[in-house]
């Protein structure tokens, strides 16, 4: 390999330190844009270039398929070319990895599916009704969380009691949901870290193979790792092993999800040699912005305090703008941007806005419209959400795991083929009866026809059905065997089973479903030369910033949560109001409320020149509003980071007196105003004035059209404000608010 010989040459001091540490363990703390991920990649090409290291001895692991690109990118460039042999990738990538190559010593083989969260509610799903027990009393999803946070915890249903009828349900379901997943040959997200942690704990000769293999471990984000993420890490350096992490307490925000920022705290117990480096430059951000998130964290204990400082210059004050209401919120935040987008002092995608709960973007959405502007929403519905994807990967799926009966019940009739529900579940009981799965009655039935011993079990229309679409995924499956391209496989399916003219692309909405289908063919393209398993794998593991388009030009609307790891020159933070952020659950748990002010300090960070942070005085209910009162977080910011605008009511108050402004504060409700004032800085609301009475248009239980959003159905339809207000469920996104006048709605179907 040629290195580039001035790699070193750009790392401050803390970073040298890191880069060029002796191998051992080593615990970086690294603050906000402070280069971590230019540690770690020279910190490999270090350790390759320098220690004469074997990329396959390396394991780095990261969080997300984004990092990994970019560190595999980053790498490349430093050593001249890819790293040969190197394990680099997500926690659950590396862990699919391990079980694949292992599956001989696995209750599974090696082509096991990886189920999605729809995937894993659908068998939740499955598992009620085979125990007779009414979904509408135990919801799948809740028993699905329920699940998941076992899991999480590492308790399988033989570790867990019951204590109640309920707990009862969930234990039983549970049971039942890990023997479908065997039947299925498939694991969710939580099987693949703790079937690794069972096989190194279990199996001494594969751990001892892999904690020789791995002479570095490095890992990225170490404050957001779980339990079983731990365990594996530990399991793997009882040898020789160096462990190399970099993580930030004051970063660890996925507490809900099993994430425990104390495993920072275990790493230096287990090891007590370990070297503790701390990175405190930022490289992203203005001094002001690092303060403000400073001032919030430092209230939080069990952390490593850190000196956050920068060479961006000073800044500009953070604005802190108070509205009387939500909707009021929303229309200063959609009006700043616009304004200053016309102004071309900002670019759209220069900007974020962020929000603590995903209901918060409705009010949001509904007032970009009215400013007529564009955007993007990260955590709506996902691409590979879709349900044209959704079909064609799961045709996928089936050729690969003939086990897969999840898959196999999403598209037995899609496009219909005469198998109705009474079909499959006659289906299933056969498979049961035989004591094999029901991907194989239908190999069968497609081989043999007439001639197979299941075909008696279906009426004659039913079983030509089944053997027909057997048929189908014997020649996919032998075709697939063969080495056919993948690209060729996946159309091949499109063409046999019809699916365009089934979507009907000679509509708007049936033109955009297949381009759909077209795209997803272009991502099977890349995976040509590395086949389908991988090609699932990938599409199975993706996360919402990994399909995050990064070459849009509109703002981005997306939760605290999922910023992470993203920046932006221009951040706004929405609804710092108690009950909010931080959230109603968190206000009595000492715990759950550090995890807030960490979801805040996250989320200001991730600005690079501009904050601003909003409020409301009141905010909207059913049927009326709720006071609201400010986020506790606010009192802690100095009053000389602030600036300050807007209005609240005069009958609240605002702030007590400890919130101290350089600005003076206006106390006039807002529907009280006539004409701009200059205190509110580029934010110029309209005056309100009547409105003409409307006519209803869009009456509840009628069909609709969104040009956007496709049909959905009317749930309410409210005359105010001079406007219809109207509640549509649609098909594809699901609950969405509207203004009438604005939303361009077509009745399909009275």
């Amino acid at each position: 390999m040629i290195p580039n010989p001035d790699f070193l040459s750009g790392l401050n001091p803390q970073q040298k330190q890191a880069v060029t540490a002796p191998p051992g363990h080593i615990l970086v703390l690294a603050g906000p844009g402070s280069g971590k991920t230019r540690v770690l990649t020279h910190r490999i090409a270090y350790l390759i270039t320098q220690y004469h290291l074997p990329p396959s001895n390396i394991l780095a692991v990261t969080f997300t398929n984004k990092a990994a690109r970019v560190m595999e990118s980053r790498l490349e460039d430093l050593l001249g070319e890819k790293p040969q042999g190197i394990w680099l990738g997500t926690f659950h990538a590396i862990c699919a990895r391990i079980l694949r190559r292992e599956a001989e010593n696995l209750p599974f083989s090696s082509n096991f599916v990886i189920y999605d969260e729809d995937d894993q509610q659908s068998l939740v799903k499955t598992a009620l009704r085979e125990l007779n027990i009414d979904e509408k009393m135990f919801k799948p999803a809740s028993i699905r969380s329920v699940i998941s946070t076992a899991k999480n915890n590492m308790q399988t249903p033989d570790d867990l009691t019951s204590r109640n009828y309920r707990e009862e349900v969930n234990l039983r379901v549970y049971r039942r949901y890990q023997e479908l997943l065997r039947v299925n040959n498939a694991l969710d997200f939580d099987d693949l870290l703790n079937e690794v942690v069972n096989l190194l704990t279990q199996n001494q000769a594969v751990r001892d193979r892999y904690s020789r293999r791995f002479g570095e471990i490095l890992v990225d984000e170490f404050q957001d790792t779980n339990t079983a993420q731990y365990q594996i890490l530990r399991s793997l350096a009882v040898g020789n092993a160096s462990m190399f992490v970099v993580g930030d307490e004051d970063q660890s925000i996925y507490r809900w999800r099993g994430a425990d920022y104390r495993n920072v705290q275990s790493f230096e117990r287990d090891f007590p040699d370990c070297q503790k480096i701390l990175l405190e430059q930022n490289y992203r951000s203005t001094q002001t912005v690092l303060d403000a998130a400073r001032a919030i964290i430092d209230h939080n204990i069990n952390r490593t305090p850190k000196r956050l400082f920068s060479d961006n210059g000073k800044g500009e004050a953070i604005t802190l703008f108070e509205s009387a209401d939500d909707k009021l919120e929303a229309d200063y935040v959609a009006d700043t941007i616009r304004q200053n987008l016309k102004a071309k002092k900002w670019k759209g995608s220069q900007v974020a806005v962020m929000y603590r709960t995903n209901a918060q973007s409705r009010l949001l959405e509904e007032a970009f419209l009215r400013a007529n502007l564009p955007y993007r929403l990260v955590g709506a519905q996902r691409f590979y959400g879709r349900r044209e994807v959704k079909d064609i990967i799961a045709y996928l799926r089936l050729i690969y795991n003939p086990s897969d009966e999840v898959s196999l019940t999403r598209v037995i009739n899609v496009p219909p083929r005469g198998i109705g529900d009474k079909t499959v579940t006659t289906l299933q009981q056969r498979a049961h009866e035989m004591n094999i799965s029901a991907g194989e009655v239908l190999a069968d039935l497609g081989k043999l026809g007439q001639q197979s011993a299941h075909f008696a079990s279906f009426s004659g229309r039913s079983a030509l059905s089944l053997a027909d679409f057997g048929s189908n995924l014997n020649t996919w499956r032998e075709a697939s065997s063969k080495g056919m391209p993948l690209t060729r496989l996946f159309f091949q399916i499109l063409e046999d089973t019809a699916y365009q003219e089934y979507i009907d692309d000679t509509t708007e909405e049936g033109h955009q479903r297949w381009e759909n289908v077209l795209e997803l063919g272009k991502i099977a393209a890349e995976f040509e030369d590395r086949g389908l398993d991988e090609f699932l794998e990938r599409l199975a593991l993706v996360s919402d910033q990994d399909t995050l388009a990064e070459d849009v030009e509109a703002p981005t609307l997306l939760t605290l949560h999922a910023a992470k790891g993203l920046e932006f020159p221009i951040v706004f933070i929405t609804g710092l109001d108690d009950g909010l952020l931080p959230h109603s659950r968190s206000l009595d748990d000492p715990e759950e409320m550090a995890e807030e002010r960490r979801l805040l300090y996250v989320g200001i960070t991730r600005a690079k020149d501009r904050v601003y942070l909003t409020r409301a005085d009141r905010r909207s209910t059913y049927g009326g509003y709720d006071n609201s009162a400010p986020s506790r977080f606010l009192k802690d910011i100095p009053a000389k980071l602030l600036l300050q605008q807007g209005a609240v009511s005069s009958s609240r108050g605002g702030f007590s007196s400890s919130y101290s402004s350089p600005r003076e504060r206006r106390t006039e409700s807002y529907a009280n105003w006539t004409t701009p004032s200059p205190t509110y800085g580029s934010f110029k609301p309209t005056p309100r004035q009547a409105k003409p009475a409307v006519e209803q248009r869009f009456p509840a239980n009628c069909r609709v059209k969104h040009e956007v959003w496709g049909e959905g159905l009317v749930v309410k339809s409210v005359l105010e404000d001079g406007d219809e207000t109207v509640d549509v469920f649609f098909d594809t996104v699901g609950f969405k608010r509207l203004a009438a006048s604005l939303a361009k709605l077509e009745i399909i179907k009275k």
